[in-house]
């Protein structure tokens, strides 16, 4: 775990390469023992494609924040917007749509910043991983809890379930 300070801020369209880039290594480090060699294989064939995506996306509006440490490297990315409609049952307004966090700095506050950044004390839903218990006790640890969905992934993800976890009470007002 390291201990060197460390950025928000919001992502620029020239940041959108080294952050895929770090999101695709996060994978690598959270996911390796679920998905194949030519699961990441393929993302990073398709990372010049998903660059242009995301910047498109910027163009339009959306945000989406990184965090960087002291040599300007993108250490983690998160980002959220509307809930979509299947998840208005919940009676939350906002989705954590993104969050990732370099294993090396996992511990240090920066996931935590991360998502408050995103989510500002809001009531919020999000989707994760059935088998990353990790991710779920971090989720847990800032007021989500598993309402009972779950979802079977599919395409590259096929085989693996996502549950939802929703956070209520927390909305400023």
């Amino acid at each position: 775990m390291t201990t060197e300070t460390y950025e928000i801020r919001l992502a620029t369209p020239e940041d959108i390469k080294a952050t895929l880039g770090m999101k695709l290594q996060a994978w690598r480090e959270a996911y390796k023992e679920q998905r194949p060699e030519p699961f990441f294989a393929d993302a990073e064939a398709r990372l010049e494609t998903e660059a242009d995506w995301w910047a498109r996306g910027l163009a339009q509006g959306a945000e989406l924040w990184i965090a960087t440490d002291g040599q300007s490297n993108v250490i983690g990315v998160a980002g959220g917007g509307p809930v979509a409609d299947d998840d208005s049952d919940t009676g939350v307004g906002i989705e954590l749509q993104v969050l990732y966090v370099l294993a090396g700095h996992h511990g240090t506050g920066v996931g935590e910043k991360l998502l408050e950044t995103v989510l500002d004390g809001r009531d919020a839903v999000l989707w994760v991983l059935e088998d990353n218990p990790r991710a779920q006790a971090f989720y847990a640890k800032h007021g989500f809890a598993a309402d009972g969905r779950i979802e079977p992934l599919a395409d590259a993800w096929a085989g693996l379930n996502e549950i939802r976890m929703v956070r209520r009470g927390t909305s400023r007002g």
